[in-house]
């Protein structure tokens, strides 16, 4: 099986999809064996937002239940930055999915990682790498800049780590929700504020983040 297959067959097709068309392919084994861990004690509904609700994103990215493999465990959350898309499991089969930022092509994460650290109106601190990369952009913040509304991580943080280590990589708001659907970041995954602090208030220390 080629990788785009790979992908395809980790998602079901959304609740509208035709009936017959759900579960129609069974989940990769890495995929479940790697969300097999999250096991929340109260398996929660989907998020609403006020009717209404815009954002400056394609209608594409915003917030949607949809259907997926059952054998995926309820807390975990998956990523599969070729689509843009971050999947919540809150339910058996069952899943919120958001559109995100991933990293530019030579900087996208992949792998296991688990949520350890959880932070509102988070600082931010370019990472060495950043500021050798781009240090007209980058040099003047590595003394650290304080959350707000203009910091880059937006509303909220969630901070990945693997083996009890700092990935540097978060799953953060962001100043930029036109970058939603683009592979723009430095490899951490960017979401629009609303929708990071909906899946702040989801996911608790120590959830796991499968990025593909």
């Amino acid at each position: 099986m080629d990788r785009r297959a790979l992908l395809a067959s980790f998602v079901a097709a959304p609740l509208v999809a035709t009936p017959s068309l759900l579960f129609a392919q069974a989940a990769p084994e890495k995929l479940v064996k790697a969300a097999a861990s999250a096991t929340p004690e109260i398996e929660l509904g989907p998020v609403t937002f006020p009717e209404g609700s815009t954002w400056p994103i394609a209608e594409q990215f915003y917030p949607r239940e949809v259907r997926v493999k059952p054998s995926l465990a309820v807390g975990s959350i998956i990523v599969v930055s070729p689509k843009f898309f971050l999947y919540h499991v809150f339910a058996p089969g069952r899943a919120m999915r958001y559109g995100v930022a991933v990293g530019k092509a030579e900087l996208v994460f992949r792998g296991e990682a688990t949520i350890q650290r959880k932070v509102e109106w988070p600082s931010w601190t370019p990472t060495p790498e950043m500021i050798e990369r781009n240090p007209q952009a980058y040099k003047k913040y590595e003394g650290g800049m304080p959350g707000g509304p203009k910091n880059p991580l937006g509303a909220r943080a969630l901070y990945l780590y693997q083996n009890g280590h700092d990935t540097a990589i978060r799953i953060h708001g962001t100043t930029e929700p036109s970058s939603i659907g683009h592979a723009v970041s430095n490899g951490c995954l960017r979401m629009v504020n609303d929708h990071v602090i909906a899946l702040f208030e989801r996911v608790p220390i120590g959830t796991p983040v499968t990025v593909y």
